[in-house]
């Protein structure tokens, strides 16, 4: 949902500040995106806060920075894709990137016109996930690529129909399901497609990722506002149970309002 920026040092809003139903202006290239999101990410680094949440999502921001502009150093932007499948956490990183092009220039030779990105879809797919997706990729200037396949053959797939692809930024967190091992830069293990897998949110934490969402205003998944907290496909996904209104058990309370990591996933059966 698109909200106003006027929100409160952790997130909330202020001044009766509410999300606005209506598209925002798309700017018309992906370097006048990328400029706009990072000049709204450096206020937010230089914001002056005594709030926790925040001074802690300002250092996130900096190793994620510093990962990205390594990334780019490493590779050229053709050789770059994102793995994006409209979540909150590939959101950020997708944000992050973007603030990072700029700064990157230097090792192009033109400014990019879009984004390679991968989304590899679940079979049952929520329509909702499926909106946000395309709006989402036309908004931020994706170059998508969509499998509805399962992710070994769909990265085989992808790496045979995109040979120049060396590396791919994902939005995994230590609390997802092997994350635990994970660094940075990672290669793909033994038996999968050969990549890099670069991390730069890996160790992010969950009100970090809503403090950044809704500190800049983005617009992400309607199902978020609907006590979804991890989102897969229709079968293995709902509402979280942590988020139950307490005197209407089929009601629930928005994503953001989930303070602990080990209850993000509570909704997911794998």
């Amino acid at each position: 949902m698109n909200q106003d920026s006027s929100f409160a040092q952790d997130g909330s809003p202020v001044n009766g500040a509410t999300k606005n139903p209506s598209a925002s202006n798309v700017p018309r290239t992906l370097e006048e995106v990328a400029i706009e999101l990072r000049t709204k990410v450096f206020d937010l680094l230089e914001l002056q806060t005594n709030d926790e949440l925040l001074q802690n999502l300002q250092k996130q921001i900096r190793i994620s920075i510093e990962v990205i502009e390594e990334s780019f150093r490493r590779y050229r932007p053709e050789e770059l894709s994102l793995s994006y499948n409209g979540g909150k956490d590939c959101l950020v990183l997708l944000v992050l990137i973007l603030v990072c092009l700029p700064s990157s220039t230097s090792t192009f030779s033109k400014f990019p016109e879009r984004l390679q990105s991968i989304f590899i879809i679940p079979y049952d797919s929520f329509p909702e996930v499926e909106e946000f997706v395309a709006t989402s990729t036309r908004e931020y200037f994706l170059d998508l690529t969509r499998y509805v396949l399962p992710m070994r053959p769909a990265l085989e797939l992808y790496l045979k129909e995109r040979p120049n692809i060396k590396a791919i930024w994902i939005g995994t967190r230590r609390v997802d399901p092997n994350g635990g091992q994970l660094t940075h830069f990672d290669y793909t293990d033994k038996g999968w497609p050969q990549f890099m897998r670069i991390h730069p949110v890996i160790d992010w934490h969950y009100a970090e990722i809503w403090a950044f969402i809704r500190h800049l205003g983005l617009d992400y998944c309607p199902l978020y506002d609907r006590g979804f907290t991890s989102l897969g496909g229709v079968s293995d996904t709902q509402p979280n149970p942590a988020l139950a209104v307490a005197n209407d058990p089929t009601q629930f309370r928005p994503a953001y309002e989930l303070k602990e990591d080990n209850e993000e996933r509570l909704g997911r059966d794998r």
